[in-house]
Parts: C-alpha cells; structure tokens; sequence
C-alpha cells in the first residue's frame, strides 16, 4: 500500500541558498512516478533497483537547483533496507546527521513520514528540511511481471487521505 506523491515542481526558497542534500526515498515516491508516467518500476536487466522514471526526476530536480547556483548533491542509498526512509535505521540517520552538517537545506523527496524521519534526525542542526513531495493518497496496485525482468504496478485506484477528503465523505467527523 504505497502511498501516491506528487512532486512539487518549484523551489524558490532554495534558490538563495548555497548548498541542499536531496533525500530520496525509494519506495513511494519511485512507485508513484512508475505509475503517473506509465513506466516500469524495476528493470532488473537494466537498472536493476532503480525506478527510471525517479531518477529522471531527481536528475531534473538536481540539474535546475544547480542551473541557479546551488551546490546539489544526493543522499543515495544502495541497500535495499535503507531504501525507505521511514523505516530508517539509528545509524543511518547518525550518517546523515553528519552528511547534513555540510548543507544549508535538505529537500526530501518523500511523504510526511519520510520528512519527520529526516527533521528528527538532523534537529540538532540550523539546516532547513523541505519537503519535495505532498502525499495525495494511498495506492491501490497490482504488480505486473514483463520479460525479460520487468516489473511494472498497475494503479486500481488512489483512496484520498482522510485530510484531504474530508468534505467528500460525510461519515468521517474531524
């Protein structure tokens, strides 16, 4: 049950800044991107645990700070089970607090979650932590295998946050 992000598309306020870290997470974000662009979510033969389609996002992302300036770098993860960031471990959040230190901002390019697991880890530092992505749902999907070693996710359907649906569904009383 990944949950549906959509990116935000502009950053003025990290223009003025001299240096951002971008935090990918790996697993919503790379799933909502396979699906909004109608693209695989893993080519093992040809990218194997990475989402091509988020990629290219965090390229462009990347490429349009450092066209205005800004110092960009990515906090990559390479085993799977850091892939998450909300399920982090402490030593990978020790790690980035201290990769963090070298930045002015980090931009995280996942949900909330993944934003309060980046804002606990680095609270001991002056730098800014933003959020690349708002969360408009969860997911509903199935898995498609292609050969040779494909793996696309078909959307069912996005059940809105309970936030965001609030006037649409008349049960739910906040």
């Amino acid at each position: 049950m990944p949950v549906y992000l959509k990116d935000v598309n502009d950053f003025p306020e990290l223009e003025s800044l001299k240096s951002v870290l971008m935090i990918p997470c790996r697993f919503c974000p790379a799933a909502s991107m396979a699906v909004r662009k109608n693209r695989p979510y893993f080519e093992f033969l040809r990218t194997f645990l990475k989402t091509a389609s988020y990629e290219e996002l965090i390229d462009t992302i990347k490429s349009n700070l450092e066209e205005k300036g800004v110092k960009t770098d990515v906090f990559r993860s390479y085993l799977p089970h850091q892939f998450v960031v909300c399920m982090w471990t402490v030593r990978r959040r020790k790690k980035l607090l201290k990769r963090a230190a070298k930045y002015d901002a980090l931009l995280v390019l996942g949900c909330e979650a993944a934003l309060d697991t980046v804002h606990d880890a680095v609270k001991s530092t002056s730098c800014k932590v933003l959020q690349g992505m708002k969360s408009e749902g969860i997911m509903s999907i199935q898995p498609m295998f292609h050969r040779p070693c494909n793996i696309s996710l078909e959307l069912n359907h996005v059940t809105p946050l309970v936030h965001q649906a609030e006037h649409s569904v008349p049960w739910i009383k906040l």
